[in-house]
């Protein structure tokens, strides 16, 4: 395995040092990007709740707007939602005026409609421009990253065993998804996450300690 497809290098890390790569403390925090979505959304909330974790959903914006009784209960149980853009949009191949108007319009969707002020961006694909710091300085928000992308969405739980195995740290930032492609693995692969986790006494944070 090469490292730098499941941890970014550390020159990144260095260049952009003012996004969110790893946790601010000494535990991981567990994401979930693309959602909410009908079944994969509700398997995910029941496991959190059971293993009682605080976790972040960074939304699609269309998703928000189809599925308000799934941003309600994320939202009623505990856990924060972050920004992935209205219509999962890269950074890198749309205008700044259309990517400003793709961050805005869910910030203001979840605003107005949840009363809940947005504070953390995650880019789709995970990439991103120089531009998007001032976008989001301008909206006092944080660009989180991560420091193990787990690969779940390829729906191969074996490949999944192997990224976690390998590169789950006491301080990672790991990315599982909230959609339909990982559907028929996001179960195990929370569990054996958290099995790792304990396997070698590392804690599980929340996001409100974790992106500080």
């Amino acid at each position: 395995m090469i490292k730098y497809f499941y941890n970014p290098p550390l020159v990144v890390k260095k260049t952009f040092s003012n996004f969110l790569w790893n946790s601010a403390n000494k535990k991981i925090l567990l994401t979930f990007d693309d959602g909410p979505v009908p079944e994969t959304t509700e398997t995910i909330l029941k496991l959190l709740d059971k293993n009682k974790i605080k976790a972040a959903f960074f939304c699609v914006g269309n998703n928000v707007d189809k599925y308000p009784s799934l941003v309600n209960a994320i939202l009623a149980e505990g856990h924060t939602i972050g920004n992935h853009t209205f219509n999962h949009k890269q950074v890198t191949k749309i205008s700044s005026v259309k990517l400003v108007e793709e961050i805005d319009l869910l910030n203001k969707l979840l605003l107005e409609k949840y009363g809940y002020k947005i504070k953390y961006f995650r880019p789709p694909h995970g990439r991103f421009n120089f531009g998007l710091n001032k976008i989001l300085k301008d909206r006092e928000m944080k660009n989180v990253m991560w420091s193990l992308l787990t690969y779940d969405y390829h729906s191969n739980f074996e490949l999944y065993k192997k990224v976690v195995s390998k590169y789950l740290t006491w301080n990672s930032i790991a990315v599982l998804h909230d959609s339909l492609k990982s559907k028929d693995i996001i179960d195990r692969s929370i569990e054996f996450l958290l099995e790792e986790a304990f396997k070698k006494n590392y804690e599980i944070g929340e996001p409100a300690e974790c992106l500080k």
